[in-house]
């Protein structure tokens, strides 16, 4: 049975949060708020956790639209090839914030993730998330929740979510209604940034 918590933005209990951290380094799935919408992850670096999380979505790993989502963008360079300075400047202007950046993938992406030609990374500005992923020895794997209404898309009740997805999950982080608006994607990989989604994150930047 899945463990619910209840947390407050405005100050975080560490010691639940700690113990989180711990369960998704022994290979928990969790469900956590993020700037945008609920999401569900689990540890990059544990196998078999992705193995999971892959086979409740139904998708295959090396073709799931999973993200990394970092702590702080001093991790890029360990996921993404070398950045140029335009696209800094987006990203450092952005992050943290409501968008997924599809980026290049390091030649050293840890398995099952080393084939992959691009990934996606996510870096929040969740304060749960600001606290949970620097106690963590890698970044999550994560992708956000979609309910089963085509015509909703996102459900926003935690108590919702955690009923429907109780049975396959470890802990849920609840911090009140969530957003119903996903992240926007913008792809790097060409020469000129594109939009692939418009979501929350405004592009008048681009």
């Amino acid at each position: 049975m899945a463990i619910l918590y209840t947390l407050y933005p405005s100050s975080p209990d560490t010691k639940i949060i700690s113990e989180v951290a711990q369960a998704l380094i022994q290979g928990a799935l969790v469900i956590y708020p993020t700037d945008t919408v609920y999401a569900l992850g689990c540890l990059s670096s544990h196998a078999k956790a992705i193995d999971r999380l892959s086979k409740i979505k139904k998708v295959k790993v090396e073709q799931a639209p999973f993200s990394f989502l970092l702590s702080d963008l001093s991790e890029l360079s360990e996921y993404v090839q070398h950045i140029d300075s335009p696209t800094f400047r987006i990203l450092k202007r952005t992050l943290p914030g409501p968008y997924t950046y599809i980026m290049k993938g390091s030649k050293k992406l840890p398995k099952p993730f080393d084939k992959r030609k691009s990934i996606g990374i996510r870096i929040s500005d969740n304060p749960i998330l600001k606290v949970l992923l620097p106690l963590l020895p890698a970044p999550l794997i994560t992708t956000s929740l979609h309910d089963r209404d085509a015509i909703i898309d996102y459900t926003t009740n935690p108590a919702v979510i955690f009923e429907e997805w109780t049975s396959v999950i470890d802990f849920m982080i609840e911090t009140g209604t969530g957003g119903n608006q996903p992240s926007t994607i913008i792809n790097l990989t060409q020469a000129e940034p594109q939009i692939v989604r418009h979501g929350k994150g405004s592009v008048e930047f681009l």
